[in-house]
């Protein structure tokens, strides 16, 4: 009964200065308020890195042309060749998928309009790679690779670009470069990664990339798709190896070709995320301490002007704990509904964000309990001093005090 009495005195004392009170709950509403949107924010960056990741496919290795220096200017050498290609298709055991690209800008004309695009050679195997998904139409087949077939993939942005519906794109036809494509699908949009937005490519065989479109027989780019459970650093290593013997590199000399996982990038990105995810966090956490100073301040304002009533209460028989309780109840009452305030307009900033920006901004469970249980505890610590206060105040001093 007597720490419902307490509780009751509380909520009795908080809506005499109604206004005060909540003047000094601010900074605890507003620090668990942005501990909520904060941590759902960066939640929603690593959501949206994991989904990258994934979209990515399986283990998966770039192979790039390198640099080379033409009197002390570094220039593109185009050192990948479909021998490279036959080679590591022959000679690395921990490879499932081979797939070569070649990559030219061109000007693609549909209907009455042009776009400059990036016109991508490859093969059937592109799309289980990298992770691409058919929205209409089919995927280049073997068959259009060996006729050289004047056939096209389009990005899922594409006919964004063209202000067309893409359901009236399969089998209509586009010019590159003045020669006529059959539009045969269109991939879903896959979204930019790692600065690169590919749903605003053209896909079309390797063969007809090569000797229609380019003009040349050298790859940009080699994608090598590692078989499950196989080491990815060993599976670098072989891939080099391969290479620097099919380019004839002495041992020493730097590779004329650029390899790395994918992945790394956007992993390394991700732990970025997550650093500064907590370092917002810490920033927002800052204002509950700024509340809970300014939450010890008030209190011991409150001591100030309720010295006679502790007198009063000492002198009909409370103890000191009794005093020092109450107090420590007062400013955790003020902490408490500052929390729950702030984690209601957590939740309303984090939907808001949902709606409005279209962010993924996941409320987490463990970050309500965590600022709940941290504005509590602010309460508490910052509480006590204030409460000591006023249980050590002399009950003869107190009932003097004017």
């Amino acid at each position: 009964m007597m720490f419902v009495e307490m509780l009751r005195v509380a909520a009795q004392s908080i809506r005499a200065n109604f206004f005060r009170a909540f003047l000094t709950m601010l900074g605890i509403i507003i620090g668990v308020a942005a501990v909520i949107t904060m941590v759902a924010l960066g939640t929603g960056a690593q959501r949206a890195i994991n989904e990258q990741l994934d979209s990515l496919g399986g283990n998966v290795l770039s192979v790039r042309s390198g640099q080379g220096f033409h009197r002390g200017v570094a220039v593109q050498t185009d050192k990948l060749t479909a021998d490279d290609v036959a080679a590591l298709k022959r000679d690395v055991s921990s490879v499932t998928a081979i797939v070569p690209e070649l990559s030219v800008r061109r000007q693609v004309k549909l209907g009455n309009q042009n776009r400059s695009l990036n016109i991508v050679g490859t093969t059937p195997e592109f799309a289980d790679v990298n992770g691409f998904e058919m929205l209409y139409g089919r995927m280049i087949t073997q068959g259009d690779v060996g006729a050289k077939r004047r056939v096209a993939l389009l990005g899922g942005e594409v006919p964004v670009e063209f202000e067309i519906d893409p359901t009236q794109l399969i089998g209509q036809r586009l010019l590159i470069q003045g020669t006529s494509f059959e539009i045969i699908g269109i991939f879903e949009k896959k979204g930019s990664q790692m600065f690169d937005n590919q749903d605003k490519n053209v896909w079309i065989p390797i063969s007809t990339a090569q000797y229609r479109v380019a003009g040349t027989d050298n790859l940009g780019k080699i994608g090598v798709q590692i078989a499950p459970g196989i080491d990815i650093g060993q599976a670098i290593i072989d891939v080099e190896r391969v290479l620097r013997r099919e380019h004839k590199i002495i041992p020493g000399a730097r590779n004329d070709f650029n390899l790395s996982d994918r992945k790394q990038f956007l992993q390394m990105q991700q732990e970025a995320t997550k650093i500064f995810s907590y370092l917002l966090a810490g920033i927002a956490g800052i204002s509950l301490i700024v509340g809970g100073i300014g939450i010890m301040n008030i209190m011991l304002v409150t001591v100030t002007e309720r010295t006679r009533e502790i007198g009063i209460r000492k002198a009909m028989g409370a103890t000191r704990a009794n005093i020092m309780v109450q107090f420590l109840i007062e400013a955790m009452s003020l902490c408490i509904a500052g929390g729950i305030i702030g984690i209601i307009l957590g939740g309303v900033a984090s939907t808001l964000l949902a709606n409005l920006a279209g962010w993924q901004t996941p409320v987490s469970v463990t970050a309500v309990t965590v600022a709940f249980v941290f504005s509590a505890g602010v309460g508490l610590f910052f509480g006590i001093w204030p409460a000591s206060k006023a249980a050590s105040l002399d009950p003869i001093a107190a009932l003097r005090y004017e």
